[in-house]
């Protein structure tokens, strides 16, 4: 009889605590991601993600453990299993994770983009000079020898009656010498070889004096920045776009959203443990890319300025990050809350800033 009742009192407890609701019991909060999301500093934590979860947590007046995970993938499996309560990261939200039935997600906390990065090739003679044949200083050029043209016919049809010994009647020496003159007003150089004494074509001058020097400025621009990149020997990449990835090696972390684009653009996949792992990949020749979460990439490269490395200057697409829970968890509602209204108020915001920043 005695042992009976010390049976039916374990399990009235047990089913008491069964019973209680998610805030009188302490959860097991599963984290996995990467810095600045989720910062790991002797031995506690912090980062965007976790930041804000606290805040959410704060709300609801949760008491929890930190459960560190290896990847976003295992914990998402760890909270399909009951072994962790929730997942706190910077845990895309996609299709395929959104069709598994024994998980589901918060609303969003962040928006995010995924990215690629990129190595720098060495420059060469060849890509120091090209920079003089860039759009930008063709451009110029061409602009500028058609105003000459201009300018120059103007001052000789003004000048060849009146003044035909600086400006010949005829037109190809006479279009010669009033582009010359032209070339020798706009650089301020003055020679006085030859002056118009026409009326007409001393307004043409006052005119192209002032048109000058907007023209000098353009063209300075141009070449400033030329000569600025020929000198420091900027490095470049040879992939610009998307459809350039398709068929090349590319890193990616192993369990994150970055394995899904990369088989869906069809890439030849290379999975890495982390983003350093990924980088030397890159590095050492055997990645031409890596795939992760864009301000992950910008947070390294902010911290090791030395890699030979560049993001791209596009992106695969967009993220959105979320909590994740066990389907039907109560804490579903009072979670969302807590994030819609860190976010009206712009906390999230100004946790984000301070820390990507």
């Amino acid at each position: 009889m005695r042992r009976f009742r010390q049976k039916s009192a374990v399990v009235l407890v047990v089913l008491l605590l069964a019973g209680l609701p998610a805030q009188a019991r302490k959860l097991k909060v599963g984290i996995t991601g990467s810095p600045p999301f989720v910062i790991e500093e002797n031995n506690s934590f912090q980062g965007i993600s976790l930041d804000v979860w606290r805040q959410v947590a704060e709300d609801n007046e949760l008491v929890y453990d930190l459960v560190p995970q290896s990847s976003p993938e295992a914990g998402i499996a760890a909270v399909d299993q009951g072994q962790i309560d929730v997942l706190v990261g910077p845990i895309s939200i996609t299709p395929r994770r959104l069709a598994m039935p024994g998980v589901d997600f918060t609303q969003p906390y962040y928006l995010a983009k995924s990215g690629v990065l990129l190595p720098l090739d060495s420059p060469t003679i060849f890509s120091r000079v090209k920079v003089f044949f860039g759009w930008a200083v063709i451009s110029s050029i061409l602009v500028l020898i058609s105003v000459l043209l201009v300018v120059g016919s103007l001052i000789w049809l003004a000048e060849r009656r009146e003044n035909s010994e600086q400006f010949p009647k005829r037109w190809l020496p006479g279009i010669a010498s009033g582009m010359w003159f032209a070339v020798v007003t706009l650089t301020t150089v003055g020679y006085g070889d030859k002056a118009p004494i026409s009326r007409t074509g001393r307004g043409i001058t006052a005119t192209w004096m002032v048109i000058s020097l907007i023209a000098v400025s353009s063209l300075t621009a141009s070449l400033a920045s030329a000569f600025t990149l020929f000198f420091s020997g900027a490095r470049e990449t040879i992939i610009r776009s998307p459809a350039q990835l398709q068929q090349r090696r590319v890193a990616t972390i192993e369990g994150t959203s970055g394995v899904e684009l990369a088989e869906r653009g069809s890439m030849r996949v290379l999975k890495t443990e982390n983003l350093t792992s990924g980088i030397e990949l890159v590095l050492s020749e055997q990645a031409e890319a890596v795939i992760f979460d864009r301000p992950a990439m910008r947070h390294h490269i902010k911290q090791n300025p030395h890699l030979a490395v560049q993001l791209a200057p596009f992106t695969l697409a967009e993220e959105t990050y979320g909590f994740v829970f066990k389907t039907g968890n109560p804490l579903r509602n009072p979670m969302n809350v807590s994030i819609l209204r860190l976010q009206r108020l712009g906390e999230i915001k100004s946790i984000a800033n301070k820390l990507l920043n």
